[in-house]
């Protein structure tokens, strides 16, 4: 393959991609992609699947077909959400043969509801997972404080796993205890280790959107705090990805947890258009690419580089740091984007629902 995209298989980074959609599937175009650019996945969120939905009659004759069955609007959500995404993994099935269950997966978040809920996201995604039925699918779950504790049971389960919406390098740190200790559970249990994926979703543009709204125009932190932040996370993995501990559940078979770069389109038309993906290149790594990103990969001039990753981490260091000079509490900023995020994706289920109830009303 020749594509800008693809190139990143050389530099042991898989792109995957940030849409999902039902004529995406039944269209050729995830098939393409998979073929000509080289995308080992597929990300989905609550906020894709209402513009999905909302978007044409492609889901129509099954929104009447789950009315005919009686079920529910919200039934029926999570019945178009779970036939599209086993129908991507089917898809994505010999990307996750090829590469020994190293990728090929499709992600479906548990419901931003339950964002704080401990116990109810943890039933969720036990069910999830099990009306998939598919080895290549990640359950999501959200990095807040109550999920944590569900990552741990959803990995010690053995459930591959995705884990959203992080922002903070504290947090961060929560996720990777959080993925051994369940590893540590499930090999205890008898697990096999070698057949459970999880990727940590660490959020990308939005920290320079919000980090830049709190700084004047023409301040030099202005586009430099998520790719710092971004840089200072790797760093974290590569430490704790290491040692003794790593080792122990390495020898049973167990991956390590890849960094996912999420939300990699830059939000800023200042800033370069592939700015969050010729930054951020490193071993074991993903970047969920959305439309835009992949436009800009293939129109505009690239600039990959191996381990790009790793360049100039004291620098990065210091942007954190001056940031506080700069009167930008970062803690702070890291906790309004995760409370906004589990927000947005609240809306967007929501809004999801209305739109099926109002297009089932059309179609009955």
């Amino acid at each position: 393959m020749t594509s800008s995209i693809a190139r990143l298989h050389d530099f042991g980074q898989s792109p995957w991609y940030d849409n999902l959609t039902r004529p995406l599937i039944t269209e050729g175009g995830l098939q393409a992609l998979i073929d000509n650019d080289g995308i080992r996945g597929v990300t989905s969120n609550p906020t894709i699947f209402e513009r999905a939905m909302g978007t044409g009659d492609a889901y129509d004759e099954e929104l009447k077909a789950c009315a005919g069955e009686g079920l529910t609007i919200e039934e029926s959500y999570w019945r178009l959400v779970v036939h599209d995404v086993g129908h991507a993994a089917d898809l994505l099935a010999p990307t996750y043969q090829s590469t020994g269950g190293g990728d090929g997966f499709v992600s479906l978040e548990v419901s931003p509801d339950l964002a704080h809920q401990t116990d109810s996201t943890v039933k969720q995604a036990g069910v999830l997972h099990g009306q998939v039925g598919r080895q290549n699918v990640m359950i999501k779950i959200p990095a807040t404080k109550e999920g944590i504790p569900a990552i741990e049971a959803n990995l010690a389960a053995g459930i591959n796993t995705n884990i959203t919406l992080i922002f903070s390098l504290d947090r961060y740190g929560e996720v990777i205890e959080a993925f051994l200790r369940g590893l540590e559970r499930c090999a205890a249990a008898g697990g096999d280790l070698a057949s459970v994926a999880s990727v940590a979703s660490f959020f990308v543009s939005r920290v320079d959107t919000e980090t830049d709204r709190r700084l004047p125009e023409g301040h030099p932190l202005r586009g430099k705090a998520a790719v710092a932040n971004a840089k200072l996370a790797y760093e974290m993995f590569r430490e704790r990805f290491a040692g003794d501990r790593w080792d122990a559940l390495a020898a049973k078979g167990a991956k390590v947890q890849r960094p996912l770069w999420a939300s990699t389109s830059t939000k800023n038309p200042a800033y370069s258009p592939t700015l969050y993906v010729d930054d951020l290149i490193g071993q074991h790594t993903v970047n969920t690419l959305a439309q835009a990103s992949i436009d800009a990969l293939h129109g505009g001039d690239v600039n990959l580089r191996a381990d790009a990753i790793e360049d100039d981490v004291a620098g990065a260091r210091a942007v954190i740091a001056d940031l506080a000079g700069a009167d930008v509490d970062f803690a702070d900023v890291t906790a309004t984007l995760e409370r906004e995020g589990v927000a947005s994706f609240s809306t967007s289920i929501h809004d999801a629902f209305k739109t099926l109830e109002k297009r089932r009303a059309e179609v009955t």
